[in-house]
């Protein structure tokens, strides 16, 4: 492993480990059934409602049978370009890890089951219902946008001027 880039393994580990254990926890304590079995955490705001989606992001791509191999494809990058990249700052190194835990985190529900289990429910903006994994890829650009926002505002450093 490459501690110097320890942030974005930790990242990557935290987020698929968040992901698929309350894809878990779902399963175990909801029906999958039409229409949806829901529960509401904040009533008309915020739900937890077992749906799947064969599609990936707002179900586009129903009947794509590459989807899958696209995840993988994705997560190998992010794992090659971890381990051969250039040096990372932290924003990009929990960036990436976010985006790899997303990644891999629904890959494996593609690759598994055929399917993404979702359960986050945000009903006050009629919002698709979404997972862990979507939020960690989310965050991960976010990350991404401002590592990039910042670096595109350094000051140069001012040396002093020789006389």
């Amino acid at each position: 492993m490459h501690w110097k880039k320890l942030l974005f393994w930790v990242t990557a580990s935290l987020s698929l480990g968040a992901d698929q254990l309350t894809k878990y926890w779902v399963t175990q304590n909801f029906q999958l059934r039409k229409p949806p079995q829901t529960r509401p955490i904040l009533d008309n705001v915020f739900h937890f409602t077992y749906v799947t989606n064969k599609g990936g992001a707002f179900s586009l791509c129903q009947d794509c049978p590459w989807l899958p191999w696209l995840s993988l494809a994705v997560c190998l990058g992010l794992v090659g370009f971890a381990l051969w990249g250039p040096p990372l700052t932290r924003w990009e190194q929990a960036g990436y890890g976010f985006l790899l835990g997303g990644a891999a985190g629904n890959g494996i529900d593609r690759i598994v089951l055929g399917k993404v289990i979702d359960f986050l429910d945000f009903r006050l903006i009629q919002f698709p219902v979404f997972n862990i994994a979507d939020v960690a890829i989310n965050i991960g650009l976010a990350c991404l946008l401002f590592s990039a926002w910042k670096s595109s505002h350094k000051t140069p450093r001012k040396f002093p001027r020789r006389l």
